[in-house]
């Protein structure tokens, strides 16, 4: 009940008093008496929703990821920051036309640090995020189950599905690296070089579906396991 209500009420009190002749003070009393009850019953109320949303709140099931995780790592710690290196450019700068489609294409070698002690395998994501298929980034090359012990990528990567020691790779045309091809004829396109420690294997082939369908599957089963992240830009097009 408000302030305002209750004046109003107050004020029909007096003017009730004075029309039956019964003193105003004992009308009053009794309005009185009714307001306190109806304000107990609501601060009653009002405490019992408070304690109501509480409890749904520490009952809630926590979402993916965890609250106050950064990096979204699973409720599992910090993604640690890590850094992802190549001879074949400085980052952020033009990729050597050697790693290029007007060069020779090959893989461009990769050297990576800060790795967290409990990474059980790598995952490489090359994409440009400046040309479109359809609604997604071309894919320029995947791998993914890379030893979690090593620490680089040699230059000019075999072609495969998988590799002896067990790497796993697609592009969007094939299983191997796709280098850079930006046209000269729009600006330098931006290669983001993306790698990720994971605290697992993928199980996840790499044959027997669309590339499209094979990166969604391995980025579905990275969810929940990284553990770290690093990152490397390089630009290019075709000169005119």
């Amino acid at each position: 009940m408000t302030r305002q209500n209750t004046g109003l009420i107050f004020v029909g009190a007096l003017v009730i008093a004075g029309g039956i002749g019964v003193p105003a003070a004992a009308v009053c009393l009794r309005i009185d008496s009714l307001m306190a009850g109806s304000y107990a019953q609501a601060a009653g109320a009002q405490q019992q929703t408070g304690a109501q949303q509480q409890q749904g709140q520490r009952g809630a099931t926590p979402q993916p990821g965890g609250g106050g995780q950064r990096g979204g790592g699973g409720g599992r710690g910090a993604v640690a920051v890590m850094t992802l290196a190549t001879t074949g450019w400085t980052d952020g700068g033009t990729v050597a036309l050697k790693y290029t489609q007007a060069g020779e294409e090959v893989s461009p070698p990769l050297t990576w640090s800060g790795a967290p002690e409990t990474t059980t395998s790598f995952v490489l994501i090359v994409r440009d995020i400046d040309a479109l298929r359809g609604n997604d980034e071309t894919l320029h090359w995947l791998v993914w189950n890379i030893p979690g012990k090593i620490t680089t990528l040699p230059e000019h990567v075999p072609h495969g599905p998988e590799l002896p020691d067990g790497t796993r790779q697609i592009s969007a045309t094939g299983p191997y690296y796709r280098g850079p091809a930006a046209p000269a004829s729009g600006p330098a396109h931006h290669y983001v070089f993306e790698l990720y420690a994971l605290d697992s294997t993928i199980d996840v082939p790499p044959v027997g579906a669309s590339p499209a369908d094979t990166r969604t599957a391995v980025m579905a089963a990275m969810a929940g396991h990284i553990r770290g992240k690093a990152s490397l830009v390089g630009l290019f097009k075709r000169g005119s």
